[in-house]
């Protein structure tokens, strides 16, 4: 997940999330495609998730910080409307409760996108691997599991999240 304003739905005249990473990733590619060619694919990669990932933990701790009265597991499942927007996302909600969040992907527009643009290869930096560490940025006291996606050929990706009310409620780091 990322970064627009806090609510069901984007705000007026603001593009969806499925929009934003498409043009991200037409400016990324061609950078992309030259960090391959001076340092090679695996650093090139480790590269790209590493800003990804600082991307999206600064975009949760955004959130957070907009979030009226503290964070929950609850105000995290709020914000799932944001990626779903403009058909982003198919899911089925297994468990929503307030310390667990379950649901499968059963379609995946952002893996689609990236897969049409050639870029399936790094379609998992793109979106999926910001899945993990959105939430630590958020409230460090969700915690994530997904042991497949779509993107890497799954049927489904399958979401966990769980929430220690005791846990250490700000950020690290």
């Amino acid at each position: 997940m990322a970064d627009t304003e806090i609510g069901a739905t984007a705000t007026e005249g603001e593009i969806g999330i499925l929009q934003r990473r498409r043009i991200e990733a037409a400016i990324i590619a061609p950078i992309y495609a030259g960090m391959v060619r001076e340092i090679g694919e695996a650093r090139a990669q480790a590269i790209l998730d590493t800003a990804i990932s600082q991307a999206a933990i600064d975009a949760g701790r955004a959130f957070a910080e907009r979030t009226e009265g503290g964070t929950s597991l609850r105000t995290f499942q709020d914000l799932l409307s944001l990626w779903t927007q403009d058909d982003a996302l198919e899911i089925e909600v297994l468990r929503a409760t307030d310390t667990q969040f379950d649901y499968n992907v059963r379609r995946c527009r952002y893996a689609e996108t990236y897969r049409e643009m050639g870029l399936g290869t790094i379609g998992h930096l793109l979106s999926c691997n910001r899945d993990g560490v959105f939430c630590q940025g958020y409230d460090p006291r969700i915690a994530f599991q997904r042991t497949q996606t779509l993107m890497e050929g799954a049927e489904h990706c399958d979401f966990r999240y769980t929430f220690d009310p005791d846990g250490p409620a700000e950020p690290s780091g």
